[in-house]
């Protein structure tokens, strides 16, 4: 476990004058705000992938990250752990566990030691763990992540969110959309509940060739990235293909991504006939080079918050079919950035996608437009900027009053 020195307080003797006071006090900076982030464990996903961004690129002259994780012991999670963040593991398995409340006290052991001013949780787990524990340490700022519209809500996760507000001190939503939601659901105060939107890399896209080069003698292609699961609307997209290929018989459809569905999205394509213009090439590492070789990028998701992929597309300055869920009518506005149709509609995803392929250069309108929208608003460095001064804006009351008291002339005795 990496160790912070904490910096020197400044204390001015009493027969010290003004001039040395000021001089020592510009020698000693406030530490950094320091920030644990808890959560289940780290995967290929677009929360954890946001997280991961957030910790890598944050400053550390101003905020000091840490990573708690819940499980965290599977390989895929260690692989992605980051090499410059203090990191506990805390091996939590059920939280109906007995030996939970054992790695409660870690935790909280933990927050205390490292003087922590801020945790802030992801997932439901982590959350009833996380904000409980923080409560427990006495940590000021406890703070709760909403990154979707809880479509996979209980009534129960209903319950106990409610209950977990008077234990948490703010709530952070990526979108209006998600934002809402939870107010509807989980009903906080509505002044503790903020939107901090993600951002992209856009670095990662810069030297993607625009659809402008793409070659018109190739074959049109049409994908997404995307979880096979049910929440995307995969089934709904096979659909809108089979309907598309009657139109566009040369095209081919490809969904990037791995999960639960895939033998039932094979079995559903092959069922369409679509067994030589359907695939599913697993998940993949270079999402740029990917979407490089696509004409037009869907999202077709009954339900999302701010989605990472609708930005990479975005960035990558692909033409775009969405569904109008979550924040794609925020980021995306109709016409204009892209094409918007309702969630479900296997008639409407068809439509706008033949759309685009008949009409190269709405396509090529649309992607342009796309690209420079995510580059003036949703840049990753604008989010590190805004989740940077969210978390000094919690520390600043506590620093203008230190620095009151250290702005006092003391008499000379």
């Amino acid at each position: 476990m990496q160790q912070l020195t904490n910096p020197k307080t400044v204390i001015a003797s009493r027969a010290a004058c003004v001039f040395s006071q000021r001089e020592h006090r510009r020698a000693a900076s406030p530490r950094p705000v320091r920030v644990c982030f808890v959560i289940d464990e780290l995967a290929l996903a677009g929360t954890e992938s946001q997280l991961l961004a957030l910790i890598r690129h944050l400053d550390r002259h101003r905020i000091w990250p840490y990573l708690c994780l819940l499980r965290g012991d599977n390989p895929l999670s260690q692989a992605l752990e980051p090499d410059d963040c203090p990191i506990l593991r805390l091996g939590v398995g059920s939280l109906h566990h007995p030996r939970t409340l054992l790695r409660m006290g870690r935790f909280v052991r933990f927050l205390r030691r490292e003087h922590i001013d801020v945790v802030q949780t992801y997932f439901a787990d982590s959350s009833y763990f996380g904000i409980l524990g923080a409560w427990l340490a006495g940590v000021p700022h406890r703070i709760r992540t909403r990154n979707n519209l809880g479509h996979w809500l209980t009534p129960l996760h209903r319950r106990l969110g409610r209950l977990l507000n008077a234990f948490t001190t703010q709530t952070i939503a990526n979108c209006q959309a998600a934002r809402q939601a939870l107010l509807a659901a989980e009903q906080p105060r509505p002044e503790t509940v903020l939107v901090l939107e993600n951002g992209v890399d856009l670095d990662r896209f810069r030297d993607l060739p625009p659809l402008t080069e793409r070659p018109i003698s190739e074959r049109p292609h049409v994908g997404m990235v995307a979880n096979l699961r049910p929440i995307k609307g995969l089934d709904v997209f096979v659909r809108a293909v089979a309907l598309v290929h009657a139109r566009h018989p040369r095209a081919i459809f490809t969904v990037a991504g791995e999960g639960e569905l895939r033998a039932t999205l094979e079995q559903q394509a092959a069922a369409e006939g679509l067994a030589e213009h359907f695939s599913l090439p697993g998940s993949v590492v270079d999402v740029p080079g990917f979407l490089s070789g696509l004409d037009v990028a869907v999202l077709c998701s009954h339900a999302e918050g701010m989605s990472n992929a609708l930005l990479e597309y975005m960035a990558a300055g692909r033409a775009i079919v969405a569904t109008r869920v979550g924040a794609a009518p925020e980021l995306i506005a109709d016409g204009v950035h892209g094409l918007l149709v309702p969630p479900g509609d296997a008639g409407k995803l068809a439509e706008a996608i033949a759309r685009l392929l008949a009409d190269r250069e709405l396509a090529q309108r649309l992607g342009e437009a796309a690209r420079r929208r995510v580059e003036e608003c949703y840049s990753r460095a604008a989010m590190i900027r805004r989740f940077e001064e969210f978390y000094l804006s919690l520390t600043a009351a506590k620093l203008m009053n230190k620095k009151s008291t250290e702005e006092r002339t003391w008499p000379i005795s």
